[in-house]
């Protein structure tokens, strides 16, 4: 029995999904995590205790199967097709997916940092962090999309203006939020 590609692509496509879904969610609880430890006893306890129970159900329970599974059906896809592999914006593809790996493991430090009590992140970086997933998630879907129609000037602009956009936008959330607990 042979499995139509399409499905492949389909099974694919929901563990990227689910994976990025999982990155996403699992930095705002490091966020709160962090926030956490600046409140009062008895409620910090509590609720670094439940954001840590949280993160880690979030992590073995979907973000890293989704992870997995995303590479095995992406593999699977490259093994029924490999001329994907003789092109260039598939290559540029295979090198966000390795750091978007890397971003998925170092997220995975700073969940074992949370609960050892010993992350040095502030919950301002971590939002600047939570950011960077977002910009993978940019650079591939339009790669993906696109392929070699893309003009890589206008890309690569269209790139960094999505992520200057991004720290303007944590920068103004900061002021207001500054402002807003001031008050």
């Amino acid at each position: 029995m042979q499995i139509d590609i399409n499905v492949i692509q389909a099974l694919h496509i929901i563990f990227v999904v689910s994976w990025f879904a999982g990155l996403f969610y699992i930095v705002r609880l490091f966020i709160y995590a962090q926030e956490a430890k600046d409140m009062e006893e008895p409620k910090k306890s509590i609720l670094v205790d439940q954001l840590v129970i949280m993160q880690k159900k979030l992590w073995w329970i979907i973000t890293t199967p989704a992870m997995v599974l995303t590479v095995i059906f992406g593999v699977w896809m490259l093994f029924l097709n490999p001329a994907y592999l003789k092109m260039p914006w598939m290559h540029i593809k295979l090198a966000f997916v390795v750091f978007l790996l890397a971003y998925h493991f170092y997220c995975q430090k700073i969940m074992f940092d949370i609960v050892k009590g010993s992350c040095i992140w502030k919950s301002n970086q971590l939002r600047l962090w939570n950011e960077l997933a977002t910009l993978f998630l940019v650079a591939i879907v339009f790669l993906v999309v696109l392929k070699n129609s893309i003009n890589w000037v206008y890309g690569t602009l269209g790139f960094f203006g999505v992520a200057l956009s991004l720290m303007i936008a944590i920068q103004i959330y900061k002021k207001t939020r500054s402002k807003n607990n001031k008050h």
